[in-house]
């Protein structure tokens, strides 16, 4: 048995999310600029897709598999903390390699790259799977709201001000590596103070480990990547037969109408495939779990998206030359952030009045109107104020949308079922950068004339699959509930 909990173990036991989103971060500041560097202007936000495809696929197996493991270690160190200082050690040499990448030029250097991020994301969901059952593990269900509230804050807030204030601005100034250097120490600290966490290990020999979740989740996996492969293909052919046309408007409106159809087509056959592979014929007894995924998807496909791209967006549109844009971009996260702490909650007590399934909607309706803000002007200020209204759209959905998942799943296979939504984490990002990333190339690169039009198109589609979220919403059906008084 562990001993009891004292008020410092909020700390102990949720200070590594400071560390890894500050890495995280730092890597959504630093990984474009170092692709713009060795692709150069015509390519950089394909291969750019390209390497975080690649990337979140390696870090959706790695963190399922290791937290099977995790759950099964029995070493005398504990049961989470050896995988946690071992993912920690591989992360500083993986980071430490990145920062050497800066001399290299051309796609040699973005292939070490590639690797490099490869490698940073296994070590990290070493690490990041074992961190997430420390609550489950050591917590008392009367006590898990005040220290998932201790959490919410090390992993959001905290980083992103951390981060805007300090990484950002040596980013700005052109130097990678003092910004590498906070986001290595604030790593190590976080790992060394998690060293205290009071646990130990199974003290019973682990039963056979089952390895039917994985399989299930690699198949799922290996499906949805050949299903973005496909359509990242589809992308290619239509910007081949749009060759020769000379009408701008003509090019953006056949690649924008291709980007959004390929990445509806994604969203909804993806997730149709999934989640049938996992649940097999279950999966047409309740078909408001496949829209709740198609919605969870098609709204974390915009919202994560736009992060993404944030740095060659204000770099086009605002006309930002390279690491300058930057410290803006930290900013805009930074605000986004802030307003998904601060409706959050609020978005919680509102849906449990007015219905789960109403702020969900509400949500995706919100974030498009912040899309349009932040298109309709080149101006600095407008996409902030885009910014934080998807921030409060996000914090809403966020609190009704898995509150809405929680009410429409079986109680006895809560586990399978909400396992299945991790895909749309990881698959979000898939699929809105690798198809998207080639869609503002094509058009950057024929439509030079009108500055930043081919981010604007991308962002357009993004805000386009905030209402795929709101349709797919519609087709929920969750079960009735006597709205609670004031």
């Amino acid at each position: 048995m562990s001993r009891a909990l004292y008020w410092y173990d909020l700390i102990t036991i949720n200070i590594y999310y400071l560390g890894l989103t500050t890495l995280s971060q730092m890597n959504g500041l630093i990984f474009p600029l170092l692709v713009q560097q060795f692709i150069g202007e015509s390519g950089k936000a394909t291969f750019f897709g390209n390497l975080r495809l690649w990337t979140l696929m390696a870090a959706l197996l790695v963190q399922s598999a290791m937290g099977i493991i995790s759950d099964n270690s029995k070493s005398r160190w504990g049961k989470r903390r050896p995988f946690i200082f071992t993912g920690t050690m591989l992360d500083l040499i993986f980071i430490t390699a990145i920062g050497f990448s800066f001399g290299l030029q051309g796609k040699s250097g973005y292939w070490f790259l590639f690797i490099m991020a490869i490698l940073l994301q296994i070590s990290s969901n070493i690490a990041h799977s074992a961190q997430q059952g420390l609550i489950p593990d050591l917590v008392p269900e009367a006590k898990r709201g005040r220290f998932s509230a201790v959490k919410a804050i090390l992993e959001l807030p905290l980083p992103l001000l951390l981060v805007s204030f300090t990484i950002a601005r040596l980013v700005s100034r052109g130097n990678f590596w003092a910004g590498i250097l906070v986001s290595m120490a604030v790593l190590t600290i976080s790992m060394i103070v998690t060293m205290f966490v009071p646990e130990r290990g199974l003290e019973r020999v682990p039963r056979n480990i089952v390895w039917t979740p994985f399989i299930r989740l690699m198949i799922m996996t290996i499906l949805f990547t050949l299903i973005i492969l496909g359509s990242g293909q589809l992308i290619n052919l239509t910007g081949i037969a749009l060759i020769g046309l000379v009408d701008p408007r003509w090019i953006v409106l056949g690649m924008g109408l291709a980007g959004l159809t390929t990445m509806i087509l994604s969203v909804v056959i993806g997730v149709w495939m999934s989640v049938r592979v996992s649940l097999g014929s279950e999966a047409s007894t309740n078909p408001s779990f496949t829209w709740w995924v198609i919605n969870r998807l098609a709204y974390l496909v915009g919202v994560i998206n736009l992060s993404t791209f944030a740095v060659f967006f204000i770099q086009a549109r605002l006309g930002f030359i390279r690491e300058k844009a930057a410290q803006p971009a930290a900013n805009l996260m930074l605000l986004v952030g802030v307003f998904i702490l601060l409706s959050a909650l609020p978005g919680g007590w509102l849906a449990d009045r007015f219905g789960h399934k109403v702020l969900v909607a509400f949500a995706g309706g919100l974030a498009t109107l912040g899309t349009v803000v932040a298109l309709v002007l080149p101006n600095l200020a407008l996409i902030y104020i885009g910014g934080c209204l998807i921030g409060l759209a996000t914090g809403i959905f966020y609190s009704a949308n898995w509150a809405l998942g929680t009410q429409i799943i079986p109680k006895q296979q809560a586990a399978q079922y909400l396992g299945i939504s991790n895909l749309a984490g990881a698959g979000a990002g898939a699929v809105g950068a690798y198809i998207g990333g080639p869609i503002a190339d094509y058009i950057t690169l024929n439509i030079p004339s009108i500055p930043g039009i081919g981010y604007v198109l991308l962002f357009t589609i993004y805000g386009g699959l905030f209402l795929l979220s709101v349709i797919a919403i519609l087709n929920v059906k969750s079960p009735q509930k006597v709205p609670p008084a004031f």
